[in-house]
This record gives C-alpha cells, sequence and structure tokens, in this order.
C-alpha cells in the first residue's frame, strides 16, 4: 500500500513540476518556438499579429490572435492563410524534451487563399520542405520526425480558389477536420463545403500523408455525400489533384446534385439523368481532363456501357464517348403533357392537337462533344427505332444525330436529323428510307394509321418553334415515296365505282408514287398515281400537318382504254385527320347506269333483228344494209316468179 501511495505522489509531483515549467514560458515564447518549428518544415513564415496567451484549459498549448501564414513566393503577398483565432495544442512531455508535437490545430473564421500555377502546382505545396528533404536525405527525414500535427481543425473557413486561367471559386462555411496521429502514417479527412448554401461532405483517408503533403502520390479513399447523392473513390493520388482509380456513384435527384455543387440550373428530361448510378476506372488530370474506362452509366431507365474523355474545364464541357446499350427510352424528350381533368368530356379532340407546352432544350449547351451509340433500339414520343448505330455530335447548342443506317418502322433509315437551339429551337432532317411500313411511319410521326404498305423514298424537313405545335405548323421541305402493294383503310374506291365489287371498306392498289412539299406546316402534293386491280386513281391536294387536317381529292377512273378515257369519280376527303368526310360526287354514277341500260335495250333489238332478217346486226349501218338486202332479195323473188322462173 505505501508503494502504491508513494508511486501516486511521485506521479502528481511529476505533472504538477511539468506544468509549472510550462506556466513559467511564456506564450509569446512558446508561440515563437511554434512557429519557427512550422516555418522550419513549410518554408512559410508565421506571424503573430495580436495577442498571445498561455492556456492550460481545455487545450494544452497558446491561444493566438490574428495569425498569418505567407504565401508561396509565386502566389502574390497575400497570405495562404488567415486567422482571426488560432488554438494550438502540444503534448507536454515532448515540450519539455525540446520537441514540438501539435495534438491541435483550430482556426477560428479562419480564411484560405487558394490558387495553381500553369504547371497545376498549388500553392498548398510546400517546395522549401521537398527541397530540404530531397538535398538532406534520410537526415531530414530524421530531423523533421520532431515535429508532427496530429489534428487540425477549421471552423467557419471562407475560401477562394483561383485555379490557372479559370474562373475563381469562392465559397464560405468550410468545416474541415484532419486526424494524423502517427507521422509516418494515414491522415483521415472531413471535410464540408457549401459552394451554394447546400453542405457537401468529404470524408476520406489518405495513406502516407506525409509523403502526399511533399507531392508524392499517396494512395487515397474518399467517400462524397450531398443532396441525395454519394459517391466513393478508391485510387491514388497527389497535392495537384491528379487521381486514377475507380470511382463509384449515386445520385436520386441530379438537379439537387447540380444546385449544391454550384452549377447552374438546367432542366434534364426524364430519361437523361433525373436520377443516376455511375461507375468506372477513372483518370483525372490537374488540367481538368477525365478519362473513363469500364464505363457503366445509368440515366433514369437507361443505361449504357463503354468508354468516354472528358474536358471539364472547356466552357461547354467537351465530351468524347463510345457507349453501347439496350433499348433506351426517351419518350419524355418530345412527349405531350397528359391532358386535364377538363378535357375528359371533348372526346379526345384535344388531345390529338400537337402539343403547346414548352420545349426545354437548353441540355444541348451542356456540352459539346461527340457520342456513338450502338443500341438495341431507340424510343421516343413521336418514333421508335430498331437495332442502330447512331452518331450524335453536339457544337454550341447544336446537336447532329447520324443514322447509319438505323432500322425503323419495320425498314431501314440513314441520314440525319439536327436539332439547333443557338437562336430559339429548330429542328430539321435529311433522311432516305426502304422498305418502310407507312403505317408505323405515318402513325408515329404524324398521327396518320390509314395507308398501309411497304415505301421507299426521301424527306428533307426543317421546323422552328418552341413546341411541337408551332414545329409542326412551319414545317417547310420536300421528299417523294413509292410504294408497292397496300390499301387505304376508311374508304372503298372499288366499291364507289362497283357497289357488287368492293372490297370491304378498303382502297387497295398494286403500287403508289407521289412526290410533295411542304410550307408552313402544310403539305401539298398534285401527282399522287395509284394503279388498282380495275381502276386506276389519281390524288391531289393539301394535308395540314400542323392543323391536323386534310382537304384531298381522289380521282379513281374506271373501263379506261386505248380508245376511251373512261369514268371518273373525284372522291374528296375533307375535315380531320381523325374523323374526316368522304363524299364522291354522285351525280356522275347515274350515267353510267342509265347508259347501260339503253345499251342493253339497243343489243335486244340488234338481236332480234339479227334473227328476222338472218344475218348479224351489231350497229345501226348493219340494220341499213341488212334492210337494203333484203328489200333487194324479196324484190327478185317477186320478178323471177313473175316470169315463170323457180
Amino acid at each position: 500500500m505505501r508503494l502504491i501511495l508513494r508511486l501516486l505522489t511521485a506521479l502528481v509531483l511529476t505533472v504538477a513540476a511539468a506544468f509549472a515549467i510550462l506556466a513559467f514560458i511564456p506564450g509569446q515564447k512558446l508561440a515563437e518556438l511554434v512557429g519557427q518549428q512550422i516555418e522550419k518544415q513549410t518554408g512559410r513564415q508565421v506571424v503573430f499579429g495580436g495577442d498571445v496567451r498561455f492556456s492550460l484549459w481545455p487545450t494544452l498549448g497558446i491561444q493566438a490572435d490574428t495569425v498569418a501564414l505567407a504565401n508561396a513566393d509565386w502566389a502574390g503577398p497575400e497570405p495562404m492563410l488567415t486567422a482571426g483565432r488560432l488554438v494550438i495544442g502540444v503534448d507536454a512531455a515532448d515540450l519539455i524534451r525540446g520537441d514540438v508535437r501539435i495534438t491541435e490545430l483550430t482556426a477560428i473564421v479562419p480564411h484560405l487563399n487558394l490558387e495553381t500555377r500553369e504547371d497545376g502546382t498549388g500553392n498548398w505545396v510546400f517546395e522549401s520542405a521537398q527541397a530540404e528533404a530531397g538535398a538532406a536525405g534520410e537526415s531530414a527525414t530524421d530531423e523533421s520526425a520532431s515535429f508532427a500535427i496530429e489534428a487540425v481543425t477549421l471552423n467557419g473557413a471562407s475560401l477562394r480558389y483561383a485555379p490557372h486561367g479559370q474562373d475563381v471559386i469562392e465559397m464560405s462555411q468550410v468545416d474541415l477536420n484532419l486526424l494524423w496521429p502517427d507521422p509516418n502514417g494515414t491522415a483521415t479527412i472531413d471535410l464540408t463545403v457549401r459552394p451554394s448554401g447546400k453542405p457537401v461532405r468529404v470524408q476520406g483517408e489518405v495513406g502516407s500523408f506525409k509523403q502526399f503533403l511533399l507531392g508524392q502520390v499517396a494512395s487515397v479513399g474518399a467517400t462524397v455525400t450531398t443532396q441525395a447523392s454519394k459517391a466513393r473513390l478508391d485510387g491514388r493520388a497527389d497535392l495537384t489533384g491528379a487521381f486514377d482509380g475507380r470511382v463509384t456513384g449515386a445520385s436520386e435527384d441530379t438537379s439537387a446534385l447540380m444546385a449544391a455543387l454550384g452549377l447552374a440550373p438546367a432542366e434534364i428530361p426524364q430519361g437523361l439523368g433525373r436520377t443516376v448510378e455511375f461507375a468506372a476506372d477513372t483518370t483525372y488530370t490537374p488540367d481538368g481532363r477525365i478519362a473513363l474506362r469500364d464505363l457503366s452509366l445509368s440515366l433514369d431507365q437507361n443505361t449504357v456501357t463503354g468508354e468516354a474523355d472528358v474536358n471539364t474545364s472547356a466552357s461547354p464541357l467537351q465530351l468524347t464517348a463510345a457507349l453501347k446499350g439496350d433499348v433506351l427510352d426517351l419518350s419524355a424528350l418530345d412527349a405531350a403533357p397528359a391532358p386535364s381533368a377538363g378535357d375528359a368530356g371533348t372526346g379526345g379532340a384535344a388531345a390529338r392537337g400537337w402539343s403547346t407546352e414548352p420545349i426545354d432544350a437548353s441540355a444541348l449547351a451542356l456540352l459539346d462533344g461527340q457520342i456513338s451509340l450502338d443500341v438495341q433500339g431507340l424510343k421516343t414520343s413521336s418514333l421508335t427505332l430498331g437495332p442502330s448505330r447512331l452518331t450524335v455530335a453536339v457544337e454550341r447548342a447544336r446537336a447532329v444525330l447520324s443514322l447509319l443506317p438505323v432500322q425503323a418502322f419495320g425498314g431501314a433509315l440513314q441520314g440525319e436529323l439536327i436539332a439547333n437551339n443557338r437562336n430559339g429551337l429548330s429542328v430539321a432532317g435529311r433522311l432516305s428510307f426502304a422498305e418502310v411500313q407507312m403505317q408505323e411511319a405515318l402513325g408515329q410521326l404524324a398521327g396518320y394509321d390509314k395507308l398501309h404498305g411497304e415505301a421507299s423514298g426521301a424527306l428533307n424537313f426543317l421546323g422552328v418553334g418552341n413546341s411541337m405545335d408551332q414545329i409542326m405548323s412551319s414545317l417547310d421541305g420536300k421528299g417523294n415515296v413509292e410504294l408497292g402493294k397496300g390499301f387505304f383503310t376508311g374508304f372503298d374506291l372499288q366499291a364507289i365505282m362497283d357497289p357488287d365489287g368492293g372490297n370491304g371498306g378498303s382502297t387497295i392498289f398494286e403500287g403508289l408514287t407521289a412526290s410533295f412539299a411542304m410550307e408552313d406546316g402544310t403539305l401539298r402534293n398534285d401527282d399522287l398515281r395509284a394503279a388498282l386491280k380495275v381502276l386506276k386513281a389519281e390524288g391531289e391536294g393539301r394535308v395540314g400537318l400542323g392543323a391536323q387536317d386534310l382537304d384531298y381529292t381522289f380521282t379513281p377512273t374506271a373501263f379506261a382504254s386505248d380508245t376511251s378515257s373512261g369514268i371518273s369519280v373525284p372522291v374528296r376527303i375533307r375535315g380531320s385527320w381523325f374523323d374526316p368526310e368522304i363524299k364522291p360526287d354522285l351525280s356522275k354514277l347515274v350515267q353510267p347506269k342509265l347508259d347501260e341500260a339503253e345499251e342493253k335495250a339497243k343489243q335486244a333489238v340488234r338481236d332480234k333483228l339479227s334473227e328476222e332478217l338472218g344475218v348479224p346486226v351489231e350497229t345501226e349501218q348493219d340494220v341499213n344494209d341488212a334492210l337494203k338486202r333484203r328489200v333487194e332479195e324479196e324484190a327478185r323473188k317477186q320478178l323471177l316468179k313473175f316470169l315463170g322462173g323457180d
């Protein structure tokens, strides 16, 4: 028991002696000692401009007001770090032995003035320390062991970051907590920045932190969390920001993520990344270039794989990518809004008109570059493509989609589609097509599904406007189409010409050709030719692409021959695409029936005369000749009889 008491007494006396020694060390003297050690290790002068007080509680060390850490020589006269108050905690036992081991470095309301020079080196890289370490070799390593910082805390810091040749970034309310218990070991970092007021938190580890601070490459791992988003980085990095490793991440709300990162807001269409999942082997260089390999990217319901190269320092962002995917659903890009409750009683008429909802094409300005896509299909609200190879080239808010070719509407398309949002939105296309099913094509592109047949042809168009209604009402262009066998549903030309020979409400044709021109949303055609089994038909008129109406006249012709023009009955189709009025000219249907009755009567007379006269009678001349011969024959018989002959 006495031994224990003696040990406790010795321990208390030792601690009391240590505190007594420390108490007699002036705060300014201790500050100078700490400052000398920091300057020796960093090559930067530390200035204590205010009061310096020695403290025993809650931290053993000093509290200094108005503290500044000098900047790099090339970075200008402004200090790299200033703080309204700096609390420096030291280890008492090491201090008694003449070593300075800082257990705590807390800056209250500090300001960080960070920048990089042309080669990417930041002013936070302490070049003097690097030079000393390189020159002194192992001795420098041994000497530096007498100086270490176990913990750094920045509360409510402000930050100014000026990357060379780029816009200055300023942030406030930055919090940092760094723990580095082993000078030759791993440091853990907990950093929170608020680029736009919302917290972005980085929690990570840096292996061989001392070498990392000297500019060498070290292993790193970090988790970044912010507004409904999380990412993980594992790899190797250095102080310049260079990184090589694996990055994974996900965001449930990319709009919130962009806002948290201080990026300009953009309305992202469904299918292009309102939610995101990402994984890739990633290489980042200090000039803002990112190389992504073994890339997997999910944008809402769409998933692609491949590789990409991104230049984030360019404005706008530059992207080159080669991607593969299944069927991409982009139907939200041009989908009409759902009808309101007030439209329910209109029989769907309101829903049939083109959408007047503004189209937000601002996403076209987010990047420049070229993306190649090898996909199993692509869907929008207006068209569906099959297995396809596509390239998308974007430059200054103008996107060109090249079809190389693509499978669509049962056939093949090639050409290009263009969306230009430089001075308001415009869309254009130059397409050729073969073996396309017209019911699918016209049904998806124009809402008209009454023409069936396999077609080949070409189409050029241009439309301008910020809504589907404006674009369709402004369409200009031209095209041509040629169909093999096919049919129209909704009217029967053959039944009009021959009630006993119709096709059950459809007009069946053996072939069809037409060309057309579009102006201000109206398509005009005057050379439609269709060949039917017993008829031929021609057509001309207009189709309102914007108004979704038509006024078109078909003119079928029957009983035509080399010597006769046949009988023609125009059929006019007029009104809405969805419920057109079809009216033939009935007055021209009567004459053929009357002529037929008259012809039948004449034939009966000719047959009777042939029987009575004993000779064939086909024409009025035949009748006259037959009667004349009959009279002459009867006169000869009577004369011979009169003369006594047989």
